[in-house]
Order: C-alpha cells, then sequence, then structure tokens
C-alpha cells in the first residue's frame, strides 16, 4: 500500500498536470503489452498495436524497451524524468541528459535481483554512452509514434475531463478536492489530508514540505506510481481508466455520418464530452485555440447538441440528450 500524508501546506500546494505526459505514457503502455491487465479497455488498443509493430518492424525495439522498463515493481526513474511535459522531445531531452551516476545506479538496481551479469546493451548505456543513449532516444521515439501517439487525440480527452472535475472539486472542497475522486477508484481511500492506495510494496511518499504533481496517465491501471528516488521532485502518477470501447469510439470520427454532418472537430469535441469540459480544457484536447474551440461550442450549443452552464468563474459544457442521439445515431 502507498501512503501519503499531507501537511495542510503541502495540500496547498498540490499541483494537477495539464495533460498526460508522453515519457510517463509510453513506460505504462509497454507495460501494458506485457501483461493482460484491464482487458475490456485494452485489449483492442493491444491487438492493434502488436500488429502495427510488427508491421513496422519494431518487434525486436519493443523488446529491447521492456528489458529496460519491465512489468514489474521496479524500472529506472530516468526513463520518467517529466512531471506533465506534454512535448515528447522535452522529455527526451531530459532523459538523455541524465547524469552518468544515476544511469549506473538505476541499471544496476534493476538487475540486481536478476540472475546473471547487466547485459551488455545495457551496460553499455549504464556507462554513458553517447551512441548508446542516441539508440534509446530513438527507440523511444520510434516506439511511442506507433504506441502512443495514435491515441492522444482520447487520452488528452480523457485528461481534460479528469482536470475539469479536480478544478470543480477544488473549487467546492478547497485545496483537498484535488484528491476528491481517488475514492472511487477500487482500493483508494483520501480522508483528511491521507491518501491510502494500492501499491506493489509497502510504501510511504514523504513530501517534507516539497510540491508534489498530479499526473493524469491513461495507460495507468488501478495502482498509482511514483518515483523510487525519493530525492527527485515527487510525482504521483493515477489513472484515467477510461471506459471499454473507447478506441472504437474514437476509430468512429472522422468519416462517421455525425462527422460528415458537422464537422470532424466539432463531432469529436461532442464526443468528449462524456463529462463537462472547459472551452480551454477542449482547446488543449484538441489542439485547437481557445477562440475557435469557443465557436465550435457556440454553433454546437445553438443547435441544442451541447448546454454551456456557469459555475463560478468557469463555463462548463454538457453534452445534451440529442447531442448524445446525434452523435451515436440513435432515436432520442
Amino acid at each position: 500500500m502507498l501512503r501519503v500524508d499531507f501537511t495542510s501546506q503541502e495540500l496547498a500546494r498540490l499541483r494537477v498536470a495539464s495533460s498526460v505526459d508522453p515519457l510517463w505514457e509510453t513506460a505504462l503502455s509497454l507495460h501494458l503489452l506485457q501483461n493482460r491487465q484491464a482487458p475490456l479497455a485494452f485489449g483492442t488498443w493491444r491487438r492493434e498495436v502488436v500488429a502495427a509493430l510488427r508491421r513496422s518492424g519494431l518487434v525486436p525495439v519493443t523488446r529491447a524497451l521492456t528489458r529496460l522498463c519491465p512489468d514489474g515493481s521496479y524500472f529506472p526513474d530516468f526513463l520518467t524524468p517529466g512531471r506533465g511535459d506534454t512535448d515528447l522531445e522535452t522529455g527526451l531531452d531530459r532523459l538523455l541528459s541524465t547524469p552518468r551516476r544515476r544511469l549506473r545506479a538505476e541499471i544496476v538496481r534493476l538487475h540486481a535481483h536478476t540472475a546473471g551479469p547487466v547485459p551488455v546493451g545495457l551496460r553499455t548505456l549504464a556507462d554513458g554512452c553517447p551512441r548508446a543513449l542516441h539508440h534509446l532516444g530513438t527507440a523511444l521515439r520510434a516506439y511511442h509514434q506507433v504506441a502512443v501517439e495514435p491515441y492522444l487525440t482520447a487520452m488528452r480527452a480523457q485528461a481534460a475531463a479528469d482536470r475539469t472535475v479536480r478544478a470543480q472539486a477544488v473549487l467546492n472542497h478547497g485545496a483537498e478536492g484535488l484528491l476528491t475522486g481517488y475514492d472511487q477508484l477500487p482500493g483508494w481511500r483520501c480522508r483528511e489530508g491521507r491518501l491510502r492506495a494500492p501499491y506493489p510494496v509497502e510504501r510511504e511518499l514523504s513530501l517534507r514540505g516539497r510540491t508534489l504533481t498530479l499526473v493524469p496517465a491513461f495507460f495507468c491501471v488501478r495502482a498509482p506510481l511514483a518515483l523510487v528516488d525519493e530525492e527527485l521532485p515527487p510525482v504521483l502518477v493515477h489513472p484515467l481508466s477510461p471506459a471499454p470501447g473507447w478506441l472504437e469510439r474514437n476509430r468512429s470520427g472522422g468519416d462517421a455520418p455525425v462527422a460528415q454532418l458537422i464537422g470532424a472537430s466539432r463531432a469529436e469535441l461532442l464526443r468528449m464530452l462524456d463529462r463537462p469540459m472547459t472551452t480551454m480544457d477542449i482547446a488543449a484536447a484538441l489542439r485547437l485555440a481557445p477562440s475557435t474551440a469557443s465557436r465550435h461550442a457556440t454553433v454546437l450549443r445553438e443547435a441544442g447538441l451541447l448546454l454551456s452552464q456557469r459555475q463560478g468563474v468557469r463555463v462548463l459544457h454538457h453534452r445534451t440528450e440529442l447531442g448524445r442521439a446525434v452523435l451515436e445515431g440513435v432515436p432520442k
């Protein structure tokens, strides 16, 4: 079990990452390819990605990455240097700038309980060999392009919706409201500044007055993740728990009749509103200018497909029953 006990100052400093982090999602998706967790939510994704990796000739590359990032109780912290970075290249620059001493320590730790010596390829990486680091960056970039990048729209939409819910909870319940909603996850409890969650080992995350960043993760399943090295800036990666069928809904976008009727961007906006979202959340999820997202929302509102309601200083957009019927192609 993971235990995090917050002081009032630490609660006040809580930060939520703006969206999914590409290197955290890369690592977690590698784990999902190695296990059979959440088959209803990720079974179709697994089959699709495995086929795409074969077509792209990336199976050996992926196999090498899984040796560095195994589905177990430990994988090196240097693989996930971000705290909600939304740009892959920024994250890779940080990863490839990891000091040699840290590379060696974390790779040795990874193989501390395995039989035999550290593989030759990982020994050169542990030595900080520029060529080995270059190969790692190239491998991560290629894998991300196949296994993560095609699904970013759905991932960002889920993260934006989660961010909206947590922001509303802060308005209603103060800083501790950022943790509201975790109680809905199996095995999670949050009461009076004490967070308890499933974890592979007994672990207490000590903040020591530092800012904890909450990082939403699409490919995270059930249990949170935290960096092992407690001297690093603390993060808590938490699951977004996409509903079964998310991939099929995402795939029905551009060529669906509703997209032909109202346009692909507006159809995708409507599809994202399983939970209320602000205009800024929509703009971030769809990579649109806020003014463009606002115009799309206005058109959909005037057509009766969504409803906009002011709550405090924010305006939340909800999909109406008519919007749901148009999206799903069923009678109202």
